[in-house]
């Protein structure tokens, strides 16, 4: 999507430097806070900044010193936020993934929102925008390399709809990147996100039994929640522009995940699978629409070369680490 001109550099301009340091006394503002990563990256910024979160769920263990509006981001409430504080950076990590909820739900939240919370940014000249995307854009494909760059196509919409609004939402903050050189937009890919929050990686590994396709065992990455609020608080920096790559410690074939997860694959054809889940999901017994089977097929790794050398990103928590967080979330059941 973006060429290489694209990618400026991650180092301050003098302009960037300026602006934000003026701008230093201002708040962070999350969205989605109330969701496992807000929660996490909240509790880590608190400490040294000023706070303001935005979700529609109650903050359940809110810090005292955490300032959270039960709103719609929709609504015009959300304008006298940004109308009422002198806000230096927004993070956006409010994304409806559900695959239950329905395509116009989801376009209301994942588009309409965003382009609602783009509209303030540009009208109240906010110096920093970090979005939360995800390396699924890219899409997993038979002929992908073994990594992929920040330069790659998105093409995760292509065989699963239920990708579209994301890949739309990456877009809309490229276009945003383009058109507002005032605000330093960083995208940020992550590859599967796993641990203690309760997302389809981590679902799918926390499965006694879970499914695997069979004649494939494509290679896979994961992260720890943890290195990923790091990478946020990382691109929040003065200066630090464009997109970047986020990946773990390293990758492992499928199969082997699956069992360091304390499962044991179920290996069935492609058509079957497909119908058992078909029929799991009508039954309402599963989350794993049949669609997202490609993921079980074919390779979408990334390369996070620049996130580490433009970000200083390395991760920090190993795969062990990952999936005995995410393993004790099951047991908690």
């Amino acid at each position: 999507m973006f060429g290489d001109a694209s990618q400026p550099s991650a180092k301050p301009s003098r302009e960037s430097s300026v602006r934000l340091k003026a701008a230093a006394e201002g708040a962070v503002l999350v969205t989605g806070i109330c969701g496992r990563l807000g929660k996490l990256l909240a509790r880590e910024l608190h400490r040294s900044d000023t706070v303001v979160g935005v979700d529609r769920r109650p903050f359940i263990g809110r810090p005292k010193d955490i300032t959270h509006h039960e709103v719609d981001m929709r609504r015009k409430k959300m304008k006298d936020i940004f109308r009422g504080r002198n806000i230096r950076a927004v993070v956006h990590v409010g994304v409806l993934h559900n695959p239950r909820r329905s395509d116009r739900e989801r376009h209301s939240w994942n588009i309409v929102a965003f382009q609602k919370l783009l509209e303030y940014m540009a009208q109240y000249e906010v110096p920093k925008l970090v979005v939360l995307s995800g390396a699924n854009v890219y899409g997993p494909q038979a002929n992908n390399p073994q990594f992929l760059t920040e330069d790659a196509p998105l093409l995760g919409a292509q065989h699963f709809g239920g990708m579209r609004d994301l890949v739309e939402l990456d877009m809309l903050a490229q276009s945003f990147f383009w058109k507002h050189p005032t605000t330093d937009t960083v995208i940020l890919r992550p590859c599967h996100i796993v641990g203690r929050v309760r997302n389809a990686a981590s679902n799918y590994l926390r499965l006694d039994r879970p499914v695997m396709i069979m004649g494939f065992d494509p290679m896979m990455q994961i992260v720890h929640e943890k290195d990923v609020t790091r990478a946020i608080q990382l691109a929040l920096r003065p200066g630090v522009r464009g997109i970047f790559n986020i990946r773990g410690p390293g990758e492992m074939p499928l199969s082997h995940l699956v069992r360091k997860a304390g499962g044991r694959p179920r290996v069935l054809p492609s058509p079957l699978a497909r119908l058992a889940l078909d029929q799991l999901w009508r039954l309402r017994l599963s989350n794993f629409p049949s669609q997202e089977l490609d993921h079980l097929r074919y390779v979408c790794m990334v390369d996070d070369t620049r996130a580490r050398e433009e970000l200083g990103y390395e991760p920090i928590h190993s795969i062990d680490r990952a999936l005995r967080d995410l393993r004790r979330v099951r047991y908690l059941r």
